[in-house]
């Protein structure tokens, strides 16, 4: 009979309330894997934290019931980047032992803005321009997720219906000391920075979704502990039991900076093959290992013999396996023979080059920036200091960069990016 169940589970649609219904009343223990060594590696690898401990997730596991594991995103730009896939390949981990996993995309909070990892306060974004970044998140996120195991939802969905007397009665479980004893929160305090009360709010939002999809398991970096713990509260307050949380390593970017949208220092998922790989040959040796562990699922002991090859032909693998993850083995292996044709033997085509757009008046710099080939005007200075951004089609190196470009110059720029400069008509 349990098996019987079991295929009906996983011939219905997630998405439809008839199986968000079977998903929410069947945790079939024969369709969920119990194997003590995959239970282990999900509690590790790219783990961090687990709360409250990783020896009472261990026991809910082992129980063989089907757990609902939440991860949400704010659409705050219209790319999923390889730093909130940490936590998708986590997602994928649970789905693979069996698990549902509910992928909230975060349309009202994000109009509010998380202000976990800021300095200074994120201004809000409109709802028009939440709705114009999410169009391509679940199709981004399905790169990834089994869709077999996947409920997707908004938060729209709950958190809009709302009422003040709702609001202040979730408000009433926190007090002000817990906000403001925020690491970032405290620091923007101490030095005079405006803290606005809609930041407040963010935190109940995001617990209040565990709330409203019965979380048994919440995925987040370690920069979210604050609102992961929220969850815990609002659900004790309704008297479900608190979800576990399992906490990821924040990855940094290309740059070696934390990975951020804002900064441009992106691998983004919906990234072409060709640009996708050369971001990667760009990031800092001592990041291989990290991208290995976190962004990949090649074993740790492939992985070992992996980095006993130099830094080049190291991260040469890396960029081959996370271009086959998003875009296939053809596309990977495409990607690679262009790499080696372009930076080691010196070819260059225009089809190896990214698109650099300018309008009347605009600068390299208005147009490198833009597309994303830089990360920023300084570091853009810094390159031109050193001589690092040169022309293909003059061989000579580019000294000024508040100049108007050439319509259809091609750049290199550093050692691995090349840009061409199209003027918009």
């Amino acid at each position: 009979m349990a098996g019987e169940v079991a295929d009906t589970l996983m011939a219905v649609d997630p998405n439809t309330e008839r199986g968000r219904v079977y998903c929410m009343f069947f945790k079939i223990k024969a369709s969920v894997n119990t194997d003590p060594e995959k239970i282990e590696t999900l509690l590790t690898r790219s783990v961090v934290e687990i709360i409250p401990s990783d020896e009472s997730l261990r026991k809910l596991l082992l129980l063989g019931e089907r757990l609902r594991i939440k991860l949400g995103i704010d659409p705050t730009s219209p790319n999923i980047h390889i730093g909130r896939a940490v936590a998708l390949l986590k997602l994928r981990d649970f789905q693979n032992l069996g698990h549902t996993v509910v992928f909230i995309i975060g349309d009202a909070t994000g109009v509010i803005g998380d202000t976990s990892d800021k300095e200074s306060e994120r201004p809000m974004l409109s709802r028009a321009d939440v709705e114009k970044n999410l169009t391509e998140y679940v199709s981004q996120a399905k790169k990834i997720l089994d869709p077999n195991l996947l409920e997707v939802r908004r938060n729209s969905e709950w958190l809009l219906k709302l009422d003040y007397s709702a609001i202040g009665d979730q408000a009433d479980a926190f007090s002000v000391a817990d906000f403001i004893s925020r690491d970032n929160i405290k620091r923007r305090l101490d030095g005079g920075k405006r803290v606005s009360l809609r930041e407040v709010l963010y935190p109940l939002m995001q617990g209040y979704d565990s709330v409203a999809i019965k979380a048994d398991v919440e995925l987040g970096g370690t920069d979210q502990r604050f609102n992961l713990l929220a969850g815990r509260v609002l659900q004790g307050k309704a008297g479900q039991s608190p979800q576990h949380i399992v906490m990821s390593e924040l990855i940094l970017g290309t740059d070696g900076r934390k990975m951020s949208s804002s900064w441009g220092n992106t691998i983004n998922l919906n990234d072409a093959p060709q640009d996708m790989f050369g971001k990667v040959m760009s990031i800092p040796d001592s990041l291989i290992e990290t991208y290995f562990v976190h962004c990949t699922r090649v074993p740790l002991n492939v992985v070992k013999n992996i980095l006993t090859k130099s830094p080049r032909d190291s991260k040469f693998d890396l960029a081959l396996e996370i271009v086959r993850m998003y875009h296939g083995d053809v596309e990977s292996k495409k990607a690679g023979e262009r790499f080696v044709s372009v930076f080691s033997k010196g070819e260059i085509s225009e089809e190896d080059a990214t698109p650099a757009l300018f309008s009347e008046g605009q600068t390299y710099a208005d147009a490198l920036v833009h597309a994303g080939l830089v990360a920023s005007r300084t570091e853009l200075r810094r390159l031109v200091s050193a001589g690092a951004v040169t022309s293909v089609t003059t061989g000579e190196a580019i000294a000024d960069m508040n100049n108007e470009p050439v319509e259809g110059e091609i750049l290199r720029i550093g050692k691995r990016r090349i840009a061409k400069m199209i003027k918009n008509k």
